[in-house]
């Protein structure tokens, strides 16, 4: 076959590693900014499609199809995200005279919807939140919501990727929560749909790989821990779930294997449920009909390449084993290294990857190299890191040290939050809730100071490497005279501030990367990325701008405007939403700092923003 991965980055490398070993050729398809992406490199063949916008390019039906024309493709794999879970693009591919890579567009279908999943969910036996579906007016759901009881949640019928949700935790909060969970729904699935349902206020989200194929067979491959998740999206998963009662264990994969059958589920998919950790009831959350980002972690715990099954049901072929030849071997986790600064809220970075040293006997499925470019036009994840061993204890262990060996400069990224998360003792005792961000503080950076000592360290280390083969070259960094001060090394830090540092020569710091005048050094799981300054060059510390000064509202990174709820003369309090914001698909609300006056709005819903720029200005209330 030749195989055309509808997607991006990471994903489409991961399917094209399978493919090759498989003896199929491929095809990328790229939007402009991905142009010099390294999956493009990866491919057989790449087509370009269009602009960064998402519906012009990797959301554009028919310029995918084009494509798969152009470049001779014989089937279509859709990775996750954007059209992954689109049953009209499932059969427009099978329309094509393509083969599709994926389950079969009725079970896409039938799961899509959750409020239609719940229903089947219900019919097969499967437990579900009580919660309320049946009618869409905002008197019947608030009715509704009085009647399960405060806290309850409200959620896009349509929904994915924690966008459309909302807590409630009084019936005083509950239109508004309403209107904006519906407003965000509508944005993001063109279906403002919503449920309401008892919010679980201990709750796991602990979720069953599912595989089935074309003969009526379905098995599952055990559980997954997905608990550790910001906006309600997953930041670290492991497998098997931890400290789960065996009946517990075993109902979770019995009921997840009974839905994928009822709707004659042929690929691999993702079962997804809450457990209650007070009580150990357990609840249907939804039905995920393609490829999870974390299934490289079941695959370390099974042996199996879930792509190559996913290809083997897309041609036909039975499963080659039975429920009873699965064996769970080990313990894995896997951490999202995002492109997000988790000191401001998890906000969404950019930057280009100056430094990337990996550390050895890990899996890392990437999708970017040392000169790669995150932009703000897609997601924030830039790779995952994924860790295995013969038990938990020994896995948690390796993930520290792989944390601790990892240099990625030149962009901030969650790996410091990572590295904080694996010494937590909830994480630690497998006891950890969807809860624990909101419940936690987390803890302040380590000064940049201990940062600049290590990197003048390594650069002076560098510099004395570097001069051992031409010995004169050396004399002026060090003298005989016990009382010549140390030489100092000017560094600047990606933030803007300058350090001057008294460094002793020495060995180079075994965590760390230089590359021309660029030092990257490893601290507490955080890469710091510095530039060594010439005396000659001029320099001076970077504003400190936030996005809610007094007398303005900043971008605090490159995005698009989606909402301005305020107009020139409108008196707004500390708090209240100014201007709505989207960057790597989610929304930020940025508020003002204090009462005020709005003098201008300079930007309208669609403008393009860029880091630092002045959004909203205001005038003193005088009232």
């Amino acid at each position: 076959m030749k195989i055309l991965v509808a997607n991006r980055g990471e994903i489409a490398r991961r399917v094209f590693r399978t493919a090759r070993r498989l003896g199929h050729e491929t095809v990328a398809v790229y939007a402009d900014p991905d142009a010099s992406a390294p999956f493009v490199d990866d491919a057989t063949v790449a087509v370009n499609i269009g602009p960064a916008e998402l519906s012009l390019s990797y959301l554009a039906i028919d310029r995918i199809l084009d494509a798969a024309v152009s470049s001779q493709a014989t089937a279509v794999h859709p990775g996750y995200g954007f059209l992954s879970e689109n049953a009209v693009f499932a059969r427009a591919v099978v329309e094509a005279g393509l083969v599709w890579i994926g389950p079969n567009a009725d079970a896409i279908e039938q799961m899509g919807s959750k409020i239609r999943a719940r229903g089947l969910a219900a019919e097969s036996g499967v437990p579900i939140i009580p919660g309320y579906d049946q009618t869409q007016t905002e008197a019947d759901l608030a009715e509704a919501a009085a009647r399960i009881g405060f806290p309850v949640l409200v959620k896009a019928a349509a929904g994915g990727g924690g966008k459309g949700i909302r807590i409630v935790a009084a019936a005083s909060e509950f239109a508004a929560a309403l209107a904006e969970a519906t407003a965000e729904a509508q944005r993001s699935f063109g279906d403002g749909a919503m449920i309401v349902e008892r919010y679980i206020q201990r709750p796991r989200h602990v979720e069953v790989q599912v595989v089935g194929d074309a003969h009526g067979h379905v098995i599952h491959l055990g559980t997954r821990e997905c608990s550790v998740q910001r906006r309600y999206q997953k930041l670290l998963e492991e497998a098997p779930a931890p400290n789960l009662p065996d009946v517990t264990r075993h109902g979770l994969q019995t009921s997840a294997v009974t839905l994928a059958a009822a709707i004659g589920y042929d690929s691999a998919g993702t079962v997804e449920f809450i457990v209650d950790d007070t009580s150990g009831e357990y609840f249907f959350l939804e039905m995920n009909t393609r490829l999870q980002v974390e299934h490289p972690v079941t695959e370390a715990v099974t042996g199996l390449d879930l792509v190559e099954l996913q290809i083997r049901s897309a041609t036909g072929q039975p499963l080659p084993f039975e429920q009873d030849e699965i064996v769970l071997s080990g313990h894995a986790f896997e951490a999202r290294v995002n492109a997000e600064d988790p000191g401001s809220s998890f906000a969404p970075q950019i930057g280009t990857i100056s430094h990337l040293t990996v550390p050895d006997d890990i899996r890392w499925d990437s999708g970017v190299v040392v000169g790669s470019h995150v932009s703000s036009h897609y997601d924030s994840m830039v790779a995952k890191l994924v860790v295995s061993a013969t038990d938990r204890p020994t896995a948690l262990a390796r993930l520290a040290l792989a944390l601790d060996e990892l240099v990625i400069g030149g962009l901030t990224t969650n790996t410091g939050f990572h590295r904080w998360l694996v010494d937590q003792p909830p994480l630690v005792e497998g006891r950890i809730t969807t809860r624990f961000l909101d419940e936690t503080d987390l803890p302040d950076p380590p000064p940049l100071d201990q940062a600049a000592a290590t990197a003048a360290a390594v650069w002076v280390g560098r510099r004395r490497t570097t001069a051992s083969s031409r010995p004169w070259a050396s004399l002026p960094d060090f003298s005989l005279t016990p009382h010549r001060p140390q030489r100092t090394v000017l560094l600047a830090h990606s933030t803007g501030a300058v350090f001057e540092i008294a460094a002793r020569s020495g060995l180079p710091h075994p965590v760390a990367s230089v590359a021309d005048r660029s030092v990257a050094v490893n601290v507490a799981g955080v890469t710091h990325t510095f530039r060594v300054l010439d005396r000659t060059e001029g320099w001076a510390p970077a504003p400190d701008v936030g996005h809610g000064a007094a007398d303005a509202v900043v971008s605090p990174f490159p995005a698009v405007v989606t909402e301005t709820p305020v107009v020139p003369g409108d008196h707004v309090s500390g708090g209240d939403v100014v201007v709505v914001i989207e960057a790597m698909k989610m929304l930020h609300a940025l508020r003002a700092a204090g009462s005020g006056i709005v003098a201008e709005v300079r930007v309208a819903p669609g403008d393009q923003t860029e880091t630092h720029q002045v959004l909203i200005t205001f005038e003193q209330d005088h009232r």
